[in-house]
């Protein structure tokens, strides 16, 4: 899907929260932090970056700073400095206590890119080395904004469709939904809902398309409608934070439902990728290392994402307990994880081929240009994965 429209939902689900507040920032428009100091790496060593890659390698997210990118902060050393007005972090890359040698440029997205897709953001700034792009996203810009995959942060994607146990108890599946006819709220335009409908789990005359990510829809429907989110945060929000419901949520991942859509992959231009070749062979084993520290530990890289909330004072809300429990989630739902194998962050072709199968005729239909004859190495590669690096039961 496009994260786009995560974009309203979050935003407006984030300024409807009750009792929530962010502070300013401070007066300089930006802050410091991270005090401390860390040892260089060893030169030409895997974990000295400093010949082969960009300074700074510039990261261009999708949304706001949340758990689900905590394997990027995490990677931030002391002296780093937190930019107010530009919405971005920037420090010394560390790895494993380590310093790389170069410093990693962490950049908001959504509002602070007028909520433009990450491919047209990477193709309007060449600035920008790596970017989050997902598995259909890159298939819709195939042709005119290509990017390359080259490392899976997420194994399954967390978007969900939600529902109230109290009211709905009979439900277990979005299949179950489907058969019971209930309203279901999403945002219209997303391509897993129209593979939900084409499958026959979900049906046309059900949707209502109009969501804005407003609580109130879900609210004023006595709790009767299901909505689409996120199964890291709106379960979370539902229950604990957003007092007009306040009551526990179930869901089921939409990739459960044979949308194996690989989520806000690390991507690059596909241009690139020969020119980046060097960089990424030291830096993917990094991302896929500071994955598995950030699960192990996110301690400190959510104090991070909450100072840097906090200073770019955005209206966007986000509490350490939703922090903290996002970051369990992923794990406890295998949303990050090795996949069928012992490797965080490969690609599995076939799911890769899948996706294009499935979204293919869906934007052909929407009329929207596709690069002819598209192949999963298109736009994945696992050719910078360490194979070695994974979660440890």
């Amino acid at each position: 899907m496009r994260r786009t429209n995560r974009f309203t939902l979050a935003i407006l689900v984030a300024v409807a929260l009750v009792g929530a507040a962010c502070a300013g920032g401070d007066d300089d428009g930006g802050t410091t932090g991270g005090a401390g100091s860390t040892s260089g790496a060893a030169a030409g060593g895997p974990l000295d970056l400093k010949s082969v890659c960009p300074d700074p390698i510039v990261v261009q997210k999708d949304w706001q700073p949340e758990s689900e990118h905590g394997f990027l902060y995490n990677l931030m050393g002391p002296g780093y400095a937190i930019d107010a007005g530009k919405k971005r972090v920037t420090g010394p890359l560390v790895s494993q206590g380590r310093d790389t040698g170069v410093k990693i440029e962490i950049r908001t997205g959504g509002p602070a890119v007028g909520f433009q897709p990450v491919p047209s953001v990477m193709y309007l700034d060449r600035s920008i080395h790596l970017g989050y792009v997902a598995t259909d996203e890159a298939v819709q810009f195939s042709a005119k904004q290509p990017t390359t995959a080259v490392m899976a942060q997420m194994d399954i994607s967390p978007l969900a469709i939600i529902w109230s146990p109290q009211e709905h108890p009979e439900f277990s599946s979005i299949g179950d939904i489907g058969r019971a006819n209930t309203k279901v709220f999403y945002t219209g335009g997303l391509s897993y809902m129209e593979y939900l409908v084409g499958s026959g789990a979900l049906h046309r005359g059900q949707l209502d398309g109009s969501y804005d990510g407003s609580p109130s829809f879900f609210v004023q429907s006595g709790g009767k409608a299901a909505i689409q989110g996120f199964a890291t945060s709106e379960p979370y929000l539902y229950e604990h934070e957003i007092k007009q419901w306040g009551k526990p949520m179930e869901f089921q991942l939409v990739n459960d439902t044979g949308y194996p859509v690989y989520f806000a992959s690390m991507s690059i231009r596909s241009a690139d990728k020969q020119k980046l070749a060097p960089c990424l062979k030291k830096l993917v084993p990094i991302l896929q290392q500071s994955q598995v520290d950030f699960v192990k530990n996110p301690d400190n890289a959510i104090k991070l994402i909450l100072e840097a909330v906090k200073t770019y004072n955005t209206g966007w809300v986000y509490s350490e307990g939703l922090a903290r429990y996002s970051a369990q989630a992923m794990v406890k739902l295998d949303i990050v994880g090795n996949g069928p194998d012992q490797t965080l962050g490969n690609f599995e072709m076939g799911r890769v081929k899948r996706i294009i199968d499935i979204t293919t005729p869906i934007y052909t239909a929407q009329k929207k240009a596709l690069k002819p004859n598209l192949k999963p190495e298109d736009i994945a590669t696992n050719e910078f994965i360490d194979p070695k690096i994974g979660l440890n039961p």
